[in-house]
């Protein structure tokens, strides 16, 4: 299971990323750093009543970043994606391999953040 999910994933932005005429590093950092974030910050925004400032303000992190690196976005992602690897790799001690960490770090964990957040949305 925690291969398919792994492949699963990869292939996902690996299309997006043919679709977008990025490479995979890019849309991967685009996609867990930037965007993510970003919905988790809309969802924060609504829970705790300071729309738009949360958003606006990752927005905004997100663009310096982008536009501080326009001349090498592509080098800074390669770099931000071997962090991330070289970050899950680091779970290896508790004998996690590279497929099983990012899926336990990059589906699950985030798979349940969103269901928090959309639950604290419901009982507003």
């Amino acid at each position: 299971m925690i291969i398919k999910l792994f492949n699963g994933t990869a292939n996902v932005l690996m299309k997006l990323a043919q679709k977008v005429h990025l490479t995979y590093n890019e849309v991967n950092i685009i996609v867990y750093y930037m965007l993510v974030p970003l919905t988790w910050a809309v969802m924060l925004d609504f829970i705790i009543g300071t729309w738009p400032w949360l958003t606006v303000a990752w927005a905004a992190v997100c663009l310096l970043v982008t536009w501080w690196n326009r001349k090498r976005f592509s080098q800074w992602c390669d770099w931000a994606f071997q962090k991330s690897v070289d970050f899950l790799e680091g779970f290896g001690f508790m004998g996690w391999d590279y497929c099983k960490a990012s899926v336990i770090i990059c589906v699950f964990f985030i798979v349940v953040i969103y269901a928090i957040l959309i639950l604290l949305l419901i009982l507003k």
